[in-house]
């Protein structure tokens, strides 16, 4: 019974997702363009490019800017964070990627010991730079790596699994849950003895204009854009339209919903309800102004939000 009543409700969810009108707001701070700036000085002495990227959004947000200097160099491209992502779409996400012409792909999760992705990192890294040409790198021995991609896809964080591996030491670069931690293009970074890999971290670096505002949105869900430049009202909503979409109600669980529910409003009284997230406001009656107590829809809608970004919500292919 409970399933025919989900399927039943499936039936009404929304198939397109309004917009409103509304735009992404442009984040292309003044660290973003001296960065970018930076990174294509530093190409000269560099082997290998690793793009990292999050494995929820595979194809969305990936920047252009990049594109134009990957031909140059052996590029390798890092999927992190699949322990958010969707285990069963990685053929299609592989099949997808080299259409686009993207060959050498890796899935890692940064935060687990001992990662068979990062593993092989270093391997494939050497691999692909033995097969190309070094120009005038030819006799130096050493390797030197660029990292780069969007903000908070984990390019610090993968800088440190990898010097965890190889070295037993500690973190060389700064990590955090919000997009802008690295501001500058950093001197090398050594991860591995044998053979001597440095890597150059750089600051996460969006599109100046993202011109797909869907694309926006997924970046903004996936933490690479500062909530606020989006708004966390319309996030949730396009949250719970992807969640539905994809028929994943794993928040009907989470917050003890009974039923998936397309309203966000309704879905954000009540986990506002269950989480006793409320405030309070000034009402006018017939006796004066009383204060009473109602849902709090921004702290219910902060909480949807980051369920999701910690994989509470299930496991997600956004793209």
């Amino acid at each position: 019974m409970r399933l025919q009543q989900t399927l039943l409700n499936a039936l009404k969810f929304r198939t397109v997702f309004d917009f409103g009108g509304r735009d992404v707001a442009h984040w292309f701070p003044g660290h973003m363009a001296k960065g970018l700036k930076q990174m294509k000085a530093s190409l000269k002495k560099v082997d290998c490019i690793i793009e990292i990227h999050d494995a929820r959004i595979p194809f969305s947000g990936r920047n252009p800017l990049f594109q134009e200097s990957l031909h140059i160099r052996p590029h390798l491209l890092v999927l992190n964070k699949t322990d958010l992502a969707d285990p069963l779409s990685k053929q299609r996400t592989l099949t997808g990627l080299e259409k686009e012409g993207v060959k050498n792909v890796l899935f890692t999760n940064c935060l687990r010991q001992n990662d068979e992705g990062i593993k092989r990192i270093v391997p494939l890294m050497t691999e692909m730079v033995g097969n190309a040409p070094r120009f005038h790198r030819e006799e130096d021995t050493d390797y030197c790596v660029m990292v780069i991609g969007v903000p908070n896809v984990g390019k610090s964080s993968l800088i440190n699994a990898l010097r965890r591996m190889y070295l037993k030491k500690g973190g060389a670069s700064k990590v955090g849950g919000e997009p802008g931690i690295t501001k500058a293009v950093l001197t090398k970074i050594q991860i591995c003895e044998r053979p001597r890999v440095y890597l150059l971290d750089t600051p996460g670096v969006l599109p100046p204009r993202i011109e797909n505002v869907e694309t926006g949105m997924k970046l903004a869900l996936c933490g690479t854009i500062l909530d606020h430049l989006v708004g966390e009202d319309i996030m949730a909503d396009y949250l719970l339209f992807s969640l539905n979409r994809l028929q994943q109600f794993s928040y009907v669980e989470k917050y003890s919903l009974g039923d998936p529910s397309d309203d966000i409003q309704d879905v954000l009284r009540r986990i506002a309800v269950k989480l006793g997230k409320t405030k309070k406001v000034k009402a006018l009656t017939g006796v004066g102004d009383v204060t009473v107590m109602v849902p709090n829809y921004s702290a219910a809608a902060y909480d949807f939000i980051r369920a999701f970004r910690k994989g509470e919500l299930g496991q997600v292919l956004l793209d």
